[in-house]
């Protein structure tokens, strides 16, 4: 499907999905509009993920700070993502993909945290994908949030400060049970991570795309892959080291 051997693609990829109300802007529609679109993208792109065997897929739909967006346009984004994960529950089970968040969801509404959660119990077994869905999400707040935890702990006496250190750390973040993103994606021309993935993404390939997020398609997706299938990731050692291994 893709030229590129497996190994040369991401195990984690997380895209920072950005870009549906210049979308919409652009065509004279209401901001819902590109929202609206954006959510078939997410279908689009998560099939397409799954059917090149990426196994984790992490997708930044809602920052903690979007919840200062307009309530109208927050209750519309909260409506979106019900239905979605109404409607694709099956297709999830279908294709034997799991869903997990991260993020502070119990600020999410209470009927959106149900179904979330329905979803997620559902889905618990499944093993050829992982679906993370960042919501109320922000990369500085899950920092402070682990450091609080890791201080009750010492205070506790449950861990002791000298065994600190970054596995032991980031088994206190969102994403203990997931690799850390070997590839972040963002569209829309923004040039930043925007509070995402701030730890995780420490090592992570980057890849900015001009593209807005309603327009993201197989092609674009496939760009991305290959200029990551492209680089050489050194983790601080030389090309030599690397190429010796």
């Amino acid at each position: 499907m893709i030229d590129i051997p497996p190994h040369k693609l991401p195990l984690h990829l997380a895209i920072i999905m950005d870009g549906n109300g210049r979308w919409a802007q652009k065509r004279g529609l209401p901001r819902i509009m590109g929202h609206r679109q954006g959510v078939k993208t997410v279908k689009r792109i998560v099939t397409l993920v799954r059917e090149i065997g990426i196994k984790y897929l992490t997708l930044y739909a809602f920052s903690k700070e979007n919840w200062q967006r307009p309530k109208e346009e927050v209750s519309t984004l909260m409506d979106l993502l019900y239905s979605y994960l109404e409607k694709e529950l099956y297709e999830m089970l279908e294709n034997d993909i799991r869903l997990e968040t991260i993020g502070e969801i119990d600020l999410l509404p209470k009927r959106v945290k149900s179904k979330l959660f329905e979803v997620m119990k559902r889905t618990e077994n499944n093993q050829s994908m992982v679906l993370c869905l960042a919501l109320s999400y922000g990369g500085r707040n899950e920092i402070i949030r682990a450091a609080k935890k890791i201080a009750e702990d010492c205070i506790d006496g449950r861990i002791s400060p000298d065994a600190l250190n970054e596995e032991l750390f980031s088994s206190y973040l969102y994403t203990s049970n997931m690799p850390d993103p070997d590839l972040i994606i963002r569209t829309s021309g923004e040039v930043r991570l925007s509070n995402f993935l701030l730890y995780q993404g420490a090592y992570s390939e980057l890849y900015f795309t001009k593209t807005l997020w309603p327009d993201f398609d197989k092609e674009e997706l496939f760009k991305a892959l290959r200029d990551y299938a492209s680089r050489e990731r050194r983790f601080g050692k030389t090309s030599e080291q690397v190429l010796s291994r």
